[in-house]
């Protein structure tokens, strides 16, 4: 069984202005510059021959050309009680939900089963500590919510695995799809 995960990756000056945005939060595990990326589809564990007919299910998702994309603003996803991810938004983009739902539906073809949640497009920046303070939370997110990315080009997606370590996700690009 592999784990498996589409997705973007980041420019590395998109990756150096994000990194310059990842302190002053006690309690914020910061997610390296390696581990930054925006998510199009989770895949979960996959057995390997459907592993190997999701990467070429995938070839048919990488159609419609090259897009651009912005990061705009941050959040934290959690319940009223306590947040776990510190994330930067992505601006709404209609060639970004197609791709993802491309995404998706090669996974259906593949024989993949997914979990059914809507698509929020977003960048993780941190996972956090339960402990951390909800008021540090919120005066980082005050403090960073102006961010705005100049246009990114996306010319390609990937296709990679992931494996948890105690350090972290440890991501390998197993394949590069052009659009």
């Amino acid at each position: 069984m592999i784990r498996l995960f589409t997705a973007l990756s980041v420019p590395w000056d998109v990756a150096e202005t994000l990194k310059r945005r990842q302190s002053g939060l006690p309690g914020a595990k910061w997610r390296t510059d390696e581990q930054l990326h925006v998510t199009l589809a989770f895949y979960g564990e996959v057995d390997e021959r459907r592993a190997d007919d999701l990467a070429v299910e995938l070839e048919r998702a990488a159609t419609g050309g090259a897009f651009e994309i912005e990061l705009k603003g941050v959040g934290a996803f959690g319940d009223a009680h306590r947040s776990h991810t510190i994330w930067a938004g992505v601006a709404p983009s209609e060639r970004l939900g197609v791709l993802a739902g491309r995404c998706r539906s090669a996974a259906e073809r593949a024989g993949v089963a997914l979990e059914r949640r809507e698509y929020r497009p977003h960048l993780t920046l941190a996972y956090l500590k339960p402990q951390t303070n909800p008021d540090r939370i919120g005066a980082w997110i005050t403090g960073h919510n102006l961010l705005h990315s100049p246009p990114i080009r996306i010319d390609r997606f990937g296709l990679y695995s992931s494996v948890l370590t105690p350090d972290g996700s440890q991501y390998q690009l197993e394949r590069e799809y052009l659009l």
